[in-house]
């Protein structure tokens, strides 16, 4: 062989270079197998059948040792290792996962709590079998994909054939490598009726609903998608007046960390709690006890501020389509599970009818086989090819008759008949068993030609077998906000160095002002007419000469300053009234006209827009007549802070005095009670109540028979079984109507409620005795209709209550409506309420929404301009006296 030349083996090194792969690009190709693999085989379930990977083959494992007894857990997850290439930990933590869900496996032991976080116990102490659920929506052979499991030696389904949305029924929830996937849990019953809506051409709606229930706000859920949100708070109720009860919690909590929340919370000053009880078993029960003095309303909504008793889940649909992640909709996931669910029942139907034909066929064939004797002749025959050609030629006049053509697997299965069998043959048998072939054939066919009808009441099935105990758990209700700083707890004690100019929780050897909160905004006015907004900190420098400091409250416009200013050393002085509602933090603002050596000489703070009258004493100069000048706050208007003011002298000014104390100008506040959040708003949303002021009371009523006055703070929390809530008067009279539980019937009575804001029971104590009617009408008129007696109908009575049943005490069992069955309870509108809804109808003259008492007084106003006295007459009837 001749030696390589220098060219040559330069070519060959070249080469080799070219050959060489660089780390950087192995990375990057590794990387993206690796995250592909991840995301298909791992994190995200399937479409066809909505399980991930490790789910499918516990599933397929539990069916192929299923025999109607509970296996151990240990066996199952054994004996899924020869389908799953990753360990015993991750099929035991997805098998128990999956059991906790009550929804396809059948749990026996200790499986753990999903509320309070406790551990299900050890693979060998717990067994599990597949639901019966299970077993009907998950498992069909005949219409399953199978492949090879990961080292060639078994078969596992490629997906289950799943007629049902389980991937929204469960949940599910993985992170692969760039990609995450959340879908939330729906419930059972709410997702068949959204399939039969599907079914039938309609639009559905499904929300989530959580095992461990709450109460949840999903006007923000986006279908699901990425970028939705759901806020879902802890069920927290008054249980006295110093302890809460917390009876469901937020998804994706347990027991363990609200409280270890509740007790941070506790530890920084934002809630003041005096211990937390854990008493939760089968049912949550956590006790949270109040220090004195603290308000349970205000803690509840504390509680949502700082601690996980409200929680912000944000969703992130992903599922496998075509061995791609696709991002799509709850309902579109939907929509394509219940089609999905249509044609595999399809099949199923296909199936059962060509195995039934097959039977009908062979059934025929076997018939005319036995009846022709065909049998006779077989010895004549050497072997199977002549023998098949004799018996095609006997079946020739009967081939019309059959459903196909017939083949030598036929055949050969005829000669295949036992003799015993064609000795016992009993044609009449044989007809009624190809009749019931016949009957079910037609019911397939029918079933196939009707398959939405097919397929909608398959899923009434289900729901009529299955959804017994699935109710819905999460209540749905549109959440207000909680603004952390009008809730959260005074942790901190506020100073000022007056003279210095310095504010701070940490000048504790200077004046006391307030205690606050660590979250609170400050605002301080100096005697130069500046004003500064700033975040509570240990100390702050504002200004020399501080003359308020107080908490902050944004958008407050009922607060009004009252000011009395120089301007500059020897200027004009000015009087000014402001409000101070949006400002920007740490920047400090001129309340007078921004001239240097200007002086505060009056500044008060009216919570109310108090305005009071001050005297104005002037320095004596020649010419000057009169030393005094008296000013009225109240004649001058509320502008904006940036305003100069009115000019109220240009002498110089020795002080001001105060000579009267000041009224409010403002009116009560108009507030409604929101039947969506069940709170009070001042935004005009719901049953307008009416205005407050002062020590006004709200009166609110249950429908198991709990009244209670509450203050018109917007913190307040309200009962979810209200029958009434109006402003409260005290000389108006209520009429009531309940059904007492005890005696089953009905009793009336009229009585003025108390001034009371404990809760006391005005109705017999019964857990069945309820409220049936209430009203604040002068003059109720009721309708009452009657059961059957004896077949015959019992005539109407229109009862005046006036005249029916006196004035009683509050807590006075009553009067017993009537001795017969009552059917029906009604109350009349009264031509009073009725002439008020006609004189308001213009819904640019007055508030939509009123209650039947705000209405009443509205019409009174309008018509007679606010001066007329109303009155009864012998009837009982409203008239109007000018």
């Amino acid at each position: 062989m001749a030696d390589k030349t220098t060219d040559d083996k330069e070519r060959e090194d070249h080469n080799e270079v070219d050959s060489i792969t660089h780390v950087s690009g192995m990375f990057k190709n590794w990387f993206i197998d690796y995250a592909s693999y991840v995301i298909l085989e791992r994190a995200v379930p399937a479409m066809e059948d909505g399980l991930k990977p490790v789910q499918r083959r516990i599933l397929h494992s539990m069916w192929e040792l299923e025999d109607g007894r509970y296996n151990k857990v240990a066996n199952l997850i054994g004996n899924t290792m020869k389908y799953h290439p990753h360990g015993d930990a991750s099929i035991g933590d997805a098998l128990v996962a999956m059991g906790q869900k009550d929804l396809l496996i059948d749990c026996q032991g200790n499986w753990g709590n999903t509320l309070t976080g406790d551990s299900a116990a050890a693979p060998r102490y717990i067994e599990a079998r597949l639901s019966k659920f299970g077993q009907e929506v998950s498992f069909n052979p005949k219409t399953t994909n199978w492949g090879l499991s990961y080292d060639g030696r078994n078969k596992e389904p490629i997906s289950l054939p799943v007629k049902f949305p389980l991937v929204l029924a469960q949940g599910v929830e993985g992170i692969a490598v760039g990609l995450a996937c959340k879908i939330l849990p729906h419930n059972f019953n709410e997702l068949i009726d959204a399939s039969i809506q599907i079914l039938k051409g309609k639009k559905a709606a499904i929300y989530p609903d959580f095992i461990t229930g709450g109460v949840a706000d999903f006007s923000d859920y986006k279908d699901g998608l990425r970028g939705g949100k759901i806020k879902v708070r802890a069920r927290v109720k008054e249980l006295n007046a110093k302890t809460l009860i917390i009876s469901e919690i937020p998804f994706g909590t347990t027991t363990g960390t609200l409280i270890d929340s509740i007790l941070a919370a506790n530890d920084k000053g934002k809630i003041k709690v005096k211990k937390v009880e854990d008493n939760t078993s089968e049912n949550v029960e956590i006790l949270v006890h109040l220090q004195p003095g603290i308000s349970p309303d205000k803690t509840i909504d504390a509680l949502y501020a700082f601690t996980n008793c409200e929680m912000s889940i944000s969703p992130n649909a992903c599922i496998i389509e075509g061995d791609k992640p696709r991002f799509i909709g709850v309902s579109e996931i939907l929509r394509k599970s219940t089609l999905q669910t249509l044609e595999l029942l399809r099949r199923e139907l296909e199936i059962e009818q060509k195995e039934l034909e097959e039977k009908w066929h062979f059934a025929s064939l076997e018939k005319v086989f036995i009846k022709e004797e065909m049998y006779i002749d077989f010895k004549k025959y050497a072997n199977r090819e002549t023998l098949n050609v004799y018996l095609y030629d006997r079946f020739k006049s009967f081939r019309k008759k059959l459903i196909r053509e017939i083949t030598d697997e036929d055949l050969h299965r005829l000669t295949q008949i036992p003799m015993i069998r064609i000795t016992r043959f009993d044609s009449i048998k044989a007809e009624d068993f190809m009749k019931e072939l016949e009957e079910k054939i037609a019911i397939v066919k029918h079933h196939l030609a009707n398959l939405t009808d097919y397929a909608v009441e398959y899923f009434k099935n289900l729901k009529k077998k299955y959804g017994v105990g699935k109710e819905r758990k999460t209540e749905t209700k549109q959440l207000e906000t909680i603004i952390a700083t009008e809730v959260v707890m005074a942790n901190q004690k506020l100073y000022m160095d007056r003279a210095e100019g310095f504010i701070g929780t940490g000048l504790k050897k200077d004046e006391f002002i307030t205690d606050c909160s660590d979250i609170d905004d400050i605002i301080a006015f100096t005697k130069e007419g500046k004003m500064k907004v700033f975040k509570v900190s240990e100390k702050t420098f504002v200004g020399k000469d501080i003359i308020h400091v107080a908490i902050f409250k944004k958008n407050d416009e009922r607060t009004t300053y009252n000011m009395i200013y120089r301007d500059g050393p020897k200027g004009i002085t000015f009087m000014k009234r402001f409000n101070v509602s949006g400002v920007t933090r740490d920047k400090e603002y001129d309340l007078t006209k921004g001239t240097a050596g200007s002086n505060v000489f009056w500044f008060t703070v009216n919570p109310n827009a108090e305005s009071e009258k001050v005297i104005v004493h002037l320095r004596q100069v020649a010419g000057l007549r009169k030393l005094e000048i008296a000013v009225d706050f109240s004649e001058m208007e509320v502008k904006a802070r940036g305003a100069v003011g009115n000019i109220v002298t240009k002498y110089t000014v020795n002080k001001v005095s105060l000579k009267e104390k000041g009224i409010s100008t403002l009116d009560g506040e108009d507030y409604w009670f929101d039947e969506k959040t069940h709170r009070l708003s001042k935004e005009e949303k719901g049953t307008y109540l009416g205005k407050f002021g002062g020590e006004d009371k709200i009166m609110a009523i249950t429908a198991n028979g709990y009244y209670k006055l509450y203050t018109y703070d917007l913190l307040n929390h309200f009962d979810d079984d209200l029958v009434m809530i109006e402003k409260y008067y005290p000389n108006q009279t209520l009429t009531c109507i309940y059904y007492d539980g005890v005696s089953k019937s009905y009793f009336t009575k009229r009585f003025d409620p108390e001034m009371t804001t404990t809760k006391t029971l005005i109705i017999t104590e019964d857990e069945n005795s309820r409220i049936e009617l209430i009203t604040t009408q002068v003059n109720p008129i009721v309708e009452v209709k009657f059961a059957k007696e004896k077949g015959a109908d019992l005539p109407e009575e229109v009862l005046k209550m006036v005249n029916f049943t006196p004035v009683m005490n509050m807590k006075a069992k009553g009067k017993k409506l009537s001795s017969y069955k009552v059917k029906e309870i009604n109350l009349k509108e009264p031509e009073e309420i009725k002439a008020a809804r006609k004189f308001l109808s213009n819904p640019n003259d007055e508030k939509t929404g009123l209650s039947p008492m705000e209405l009443h007084r509205r019409a009174m106003e309008k018509l007679n301009k606010g001066s007329a006295k109303d009155f009864f007459d012998g009837d009982g009837q409203i008239t109007f006296e000018f």
